[in-house]
């Protein structure tokens, strides 16, 4: 049998979601609470890999199980084993054809980023930081040289192991809440540091360091030295991923919530 799920995380407290040798990852604790509920060992997939410090509201991912277990032993059996910053959202029967990575047309990420003066206390962790007010409107100017199919090698980390830069970014956009600045991302895959990378340019230009029409021009230059520094992970969260309704899942995107 194979059980899709849906999962929430505050990816502080783990070394980011693929199973790593020390066990410090999201999967080694899924892997580990799924095993104790189905009396045997469980492989998770998922269908994106968050870094060190990224959260999650909806990460997307299956497991196959010989185990007969109502839905409910996958969700409030695992969440009983699992660590208190990691729980099941839901758990749902799914024939073979689906995949968490493969059957996705699009992920989603948010980044809540608080721009102003003093830094912050309460939401350390949880949101990004830059020290004055950003201009958006700039910035989304900026934004519109991103969309589309694109190679993004200006974007990806060195270490990046994607055999191709291109990706096709379906949506950016840019909101204010108050001291907060939302951006909403959905494209087809993402490279490695890819959405902190053109936060982080995004950045420069609603800080007034550099016109809107620079990230055009460093999207172009397929070079990522020319580009601003990473931007910290604090402020990251996989909000889902898009699937064809013919697999009859139950809500796979959950939007951030903060307050």
């Amino acid at each position: 049998m194979r059980i899709a799920f849906a999962c929430e995380f505050d990816g502080r407290g783990f070394c980011g979601f693929q199973s790593q040798p020390s066990r410090c990852a999201v999967q080694d604790a899924l892997e580990a609470a799924l095993a104790g509920i189905a009396a045997a060992p469980v492989r998770v997939h998922a269908a994106g890999r968050t870094d060190a410090g990224v959260h999650a509201t909806s990460m997307i991912g299956h497991f196959d199980t010989d185990a007969a277990r109502p839905p409910t032993a996958w969700v409030r059996g695992v969440n009983a084993l699992l660590p208190g910053t990691l729980a099941m959202r839901w758990a749902h029967p799914v024939d073979a054809t689906f995949h968490a990575r493969y059957a996705a047309t699009a992920r989603r990420y948010t980044y809540v980023l608080l721009d102003r003066a003093e830094r912050p206390g309460l939401m350390a962790g949880r949101v990004g930081w830059y020290h004055r007010p950003l201009a958006i409107e700039a910035m989304r100017d900026a934004a519109q040289a991103l969309m589309g199919t694109q190679d993004f090698s200006s974007f990806r980390a060195a270490e990046c192991q994607a055999p191709s830069p291109v990706r096709t970014l379906h949506e950016l956009a840019i909101a204010r809440a108050g001291v907060y600045v939302r951006l909403d991302f959905r494209a087809d895959g993402f490279l490695h540091h890819m959405i902190r990378n053109l936060v982080a340019a995004l950045v420069v230009v609603g800080s007034g360091r550099q016109p809107a029409t620079w990230v055009g021009e460093l999207l172009a230059a397929r070079d990522r030295t020319r580009g601003a520094p990473t931007f910290a992970a604090d402020g990251l969260y996989f909000t889902g991923a898009d699937y064809p309704a013919a697999h009859g899942l139950p809500p796979t995107c959950a939007p951030v919530s903060l307050v």
